[in-house]
C-alpha cells in the first residue's frame, strides 16, 4: 500500500492529462483566451505522447525494431494529420504547409539530435543498421523532389491555366501515395531483413505487456492525441495574435513540436535505451509517412471538406529546409554509427532555422 502511494506521488508526466479537463474547461468558459487554450492544449498533449511511447516500445517487443518504428510513425504522426485537416478546412493553407515542412525538420533535426545527444551521454558509440538508413533517405530525397515541382509550377501558373495546376498536384498525390504503399511492401512483406537491426536487446521480461493492451492504449492515446489537437489548432489563430508571433513561425516550430511529440519523444526514448534501429526508424519512418503519406492525402482530402484545394506549393524557403535538412541528417547518420556530439550538429542546424524562422517578419 505505502509502494503504491510512493508511486503516485514520485513526478511523472502522466500529472499533465490534468491539463485534458483544464483545456475543455477554458474552451467552454473563456473562449477569448485563445494563449491559455492553446497552452493547456499543448501540455495535455505531452503525456498523451508519452503513452503512445510506452504502447509502441511494448509492440515493438513482439513485432521487432522495423515494424515497431512504423507503427510509432503512423500512429504518431496522427495529431499533424488532424492539426493539417483542421488548419485546411480553416482556410490557413501556409501554416499547413509550414507545420509540414517543420515536422520533417523536427523529426530529421530535432528528435534525432536530442536521440544522438542523450543516448551519446549513456553509450560511447551507438550502432544501426545503416542500409536502413539509407534507403529512408533516398526516399526524403524523393519528397523533396515532389515538393520542388509543384512549387516551380506554381511560378508559371495563371489564371488560365490554374486548372492545370490542380490537375498536377492531384496526379503527383496519387502517385506519392502509390511509391508510399509499394514502400510498405518493401518494408513489411519482401525486404524486412534488409531492414532488420540488431535484435539482442536485454529488456527484463518483467513488466511486459500484452499485444492487446499494447494496441489498446496505442488507439486510444492516438484519438485523445488527434482531439486536443483539434482544440490546439482551434485556439492558435488567436494565440498568434495575441503572442505577435507570425502564423508561419507557429506552423513551423510550434505545432510542428507539439503535433509530432509523440515521436519525437519515441525517438530519444529508444536513443536513450541504445536501440537506435528503432530511433531511426521512427524519425526517419515518420519523415517518410508525412512527406510521402500525409501532404497527398491532404491534397485529396482538400477536394471534398476545405473552401479551396491545397497545392504543394511550398515556398523556395521551406524546399531549401527540407533539403538542407535531409542533406545533413544523411550525412550524420552515415556509417551505421553514432555519438553525442553528431546530436550537438543536428540541434545546431535545427536552433539556426528556428531563430531566422521566428525573426522573419509576416503574418
Amino acid at each position: 500500500m505505502a509502494k503504491n502511494i510512493t508511486s503516485l506521488l514520485k513526478p511523472s508526466l502522466n500529472w499533465l492529462l490534468a491539463f485534458i479537463p483544464v483545456t475543455l474547461l477554458l474552451e467552454h468558459t473563456v473562449p477569448d483566451k485563445p494563449v491559455l487554450i492553446f497552452l493547456c492544449a499543448a501540455f495535455s498533449i505531452i503525456p498523451v505522447a508519452s503513452l503512445i511511447v510506452q504502447a509502441t516500445e511494448q509492440i515493438a517487443h513482439h513485432t521487432g525494431d522495423a515494424i515497431g518504428g512504423l507503427l510509432n510513425a503512423t500512429f504518431g504522426n496522427a495529431p499533424e494529420l488532424i492539426i493539417a485537416f483542421v488548419a485546411l478546412r480553416s482556410g490557413l493553407t501556409d501554416m499547413v504547409r509550414a507545420s509540414l515542412v517543420g515536422a520533417i525538420m523536427a523529426n530529421l533535426l530535432l528528435g534525432l539530435g536530442l536521440a544522438f545527444l542523450l543516448g551519446g551521454f549513456r553509450y560511447h558509440i551507438q550502432e544501426f543498421n545503416p542500409r536502413a538508413a539509407g534507403m529512408q533517405a533516398s526516399m526524403m530525397m524523393l519528397a523533396v523532389i515532389s515538393m520542388m515541382v509543384p512549387g516551380g509550377y506554381h511560378t508559371l501558373v495563371t489564371e488560365e491555366t490554374l486548372h492545370y495546376e490542380r490537375y498536377l498536384n492531384i496526379g503527383v498525390a496519387i502517385v506519392l501515395l502509390v511509391s508510399y504503399g509499394l514502400s510498405l511492401l518493401f518494408m513489411i512483406r519482401t525486404h524486412p531483413d534488409f531492414l532488420s537491426g540488431d535484435q539482442n536487446h536485454t529488456e527484463e521480461e518483467e513488466g511486459r505487456w500484452s499485444i492487446g493492451k499494447a494496441v489498446g492504449l496505442l488507439v486510444g492515446a492516438s484519438l485523445l492525441a488527434a482531439w486536443m489537437s483539434e482544440i490546439l489548432v482551434g485556439a492558435v489563430e488567436g494565440a498568434s495574435e495575441d503572442l505577435g508571433i507570425s502564423k508561419i513561425f507557429i506552423g513551423l516550430v510550434v505545432l510542428a513540436v507539439v503535433g509530432g511529440a509523440a515521436e519525437l519523444g519515441s525517438a530519444v526514448m529508444m536513443g536513450r535505451k541504445n536501440r537506435m534501429d528503432l530511433a531511426m526508424g521512427i524519425a526517419l519512418g515518420s519523415s517518410v509517412q508525412i512527406a510521402l503519406f500525409v501532404a497527398p492525402l491532404l491534397v485529396l482530402l482538400s477536394l471534398f471538406a476545405a473552401p479551396q484545394p491545397f497545392v504543394l506549393a511550398f515556398t523556395r524557403a521551406e524546399i531549401t529546409l527540407v533539403f538542407m535538412s535531409v542533406l545533413i541528417a544523411t550525412f550524420v547518420a552515415s556509417g551505421g554509427k553514432t555519438h553525442w556530439y553528431k546530436g550537438i550538429q543536428l540541434l545546431t542546424v535545427y536552433l539556426i532555422f528556428a531563430i531566422l524562422f521566428y525573426l522573419i517578419p509576416g503574418k
